[in-house]
C-alpha cells in the first residue's frame, strides 16, 4: 500500500505521533475534517477539468467551423479573380 509515496511503516508512526500529539478524543474529529478537504478538494479538480474540456471542445468547434467556411471564401475570390483576367485585353 503506497499513499502519496508514503508506506505502510510510515503511515504507522504518522498514526502513531498523531496520537500522541492530538489524543484518541480529538483523532477522529481530525480523520473527518482531512477527508472533507480532500474529497472538496478533488470535486473542484473535477469540476476544473470538465469546465476545461467544455472549453477545449468550444474551441474544436469555432476551429472546424472556420476551417469548412475558410475554402467557401478562398474559391469564389479565385474565380473572380480569374474572370476578372481574363476579360481583360492582353
Amino acid at each position: 500500500m503506497n499513499i502519496f509515496g508514503i508506506g505502510l511503516p510510515e503511515m504507522a508512526v504518522i498514526m502513531v505521533v498523531a496520537l500522541l500529539i492530538f489524543g484518541p478524543k480529538k483523532l477522529p474529529e481530525i480523520g473527518r475534517s482531512v477527508g472533507k478537504t480532500i474529497r472538496s478538494f478533488q470535486e473542484a479538480s473535477k469540476d476544473f477539468q470538465n469546465e476545461f474540456q467544455k472549453e477545449a471542445e468550444q474551441l474544436e468547434e469555432v476551429v472546424k467551423t472556420t476551417a469548412e467556411l475558410e475554402p467557401k471564401q478562398i474559391h469564389p475570390a479565385k474565380s473572380e479573380q480569374d474572370a476578372a483576367s481574363s476579360s481583360q485585353p492582353s
